[in-house]
């Protein structure tokens, strides 16, 4: 035991002697959190859009007001023609404008069908539609309130429960988590390991009296310690900066993060074991597991959405059970009741990548 904490200590001097390592152990969750978080983001906010007001009578003034007073939309420009409407749209300055034509107060007074044409720039599809949904909820509320006559029909009440104000970091901070502490264990771990066979001082150390797992373990165990003080700070960056708070148990959240941990430690070791060079390792570490956290996890794009045999590939990748694990404690408050299906895939995964661990080692290294 003596022996392991000397190496263990060994590699943590190691570890904090290299600037550039450490810049990208702190430095990099900060950095994501905020530019995932708030540059990223995939809120409709102070989106600028144009008004052409052909009515001007005093309730289509009322519903200008009301559009301009929301959070989501910033009145840019106050068109007066189609022309003026259409070159304002070409100079890129607008994302919508809206078309209150003449009889709309008179309509909206009698009861009678009262139409608004909005008009989107759809180069970007995804912020078009998120507009449109946004304008037309809030025109269809100042409708409701106007007309003199009793609506008839049903009217759908729209809610969003978890997010109700349909921010990005309860999306995108479950998955930073998850590409984070990835690319911290698995990466690192992975280089580490490899660079004392590169260097040819791993033949040194086997021949040493430590076991040779030991050394295995006292190169883990740094990275290990590093990830848990990374995942406290990006918990607290999402509570305090991005006013995102942990709805469910904390200490629940915790140790499952422990084993997502332990099992990309795992990753990286068995890629060490596998390879002679680190950038064969840093390869087959970022094109092996990365990319696919980011392509197959339901992080960036919706899993539902992919072709069968692509959602049958990700049930393979860990960040996966774990982005959903996060999603649910952190976003839904939900239990150990819920989850547990994940909790154990994760799990059955770090048994796996253990037993691999352990025969390849024995194999490559003994």
């Amino acid at each position: 035991m003596k022996q392991l904490f000397t190496f263990v200590r060994k590699e943590f001097l190691h570890v904090l002697r290299d600037k550039r390592t450490l810049l990208v152990l702190f430095g990099m969750p900060v950095v994501q959190i905020l530019l995932f978080g708030f540059a990223l983001s995939t809120e409709v906010k102070n989106t600028k859009i144009g008004i052409l007001d052909q009515d001007g009578s005093q309730r289509s003034v009322e519903l200008v007001a009301k559009i301009n007073a929301n959070q989501y939309f910033d009145l840019d420009e106050n068109l007066k023609s189609i022309q003026e409407a259409e070159n304002t749209f070409k100079s890129g300055r607008i994302k919508m404008i809206v078309v209150i034509p003449s009889g709309f107060s008179e309509n909206l007074i009698n009861g009678k069908k009262t139409q608004i044409q909005l008009i989107s720039d759809a180069t970007d599809l995804n912020l078009a539609n998120q507009i449109y949904s946004f304008m037309s909820n809030i025109t269809m509320d100042f409708y409701n309130q106007q007309t003199l006559q009793p609506h008839v029909g049903i009217q759908p009440e729209i809610r969003m429960l978890y997010n109700p104000q349909l921010k990005g970091a309860p999306n995108f901070v479950p998955g930073v988590m998850a590409l984070v502490l990835l690319i911290i264990c698995v990466l690192m771990t992975a280089i580490a390991i490899v660079r004392e066979k590169e260097t040819g001082t791993m033949e040194v150390l086997l021949v040493s009296p430590m076991k040779p797992y030991v050394i295995i373990l006292a190169k883990a165990i740094p990275y290990f310690i590093l990830s848990v003080i990374i995942l406290i700070s990006i918990l607290v960056l999402s509570v305090s900066v991005l006013d995102l708070p942990i709805k469910g148990n904390v200490f629940l959240l915790f140790g499952i993060s422990i084993i997502f941990i332990i099992t990309n430690l795992l990753i990286g070791i068995v890629i060490s074991i596998l390879t002679d060079t680190q950038q064969t390792a840093m390869l087959i570490s970022l094109i092996g597991t990365m990319l696919p956290t980011l392509m197959l996890s339901g992080f960036m794009f919706p899993v539902e959405n992919m072709p069968v045999p692509l959602q049958i590939a990700g049930n393979i990748i860990p960040a996966k059970w774990y982005y959903e694990i996060v999603k649910n404690i952190m976003i839904k408050g939900t239990g150990l009741e819920v989850i547990w299906k994940q909790v154990a895939v994760l799990l059955g995964m770090m048994a796996v990548l253990f037993v691999i661990a352990v025969k390849k080692f024995r194999i490559r290294l003994e």
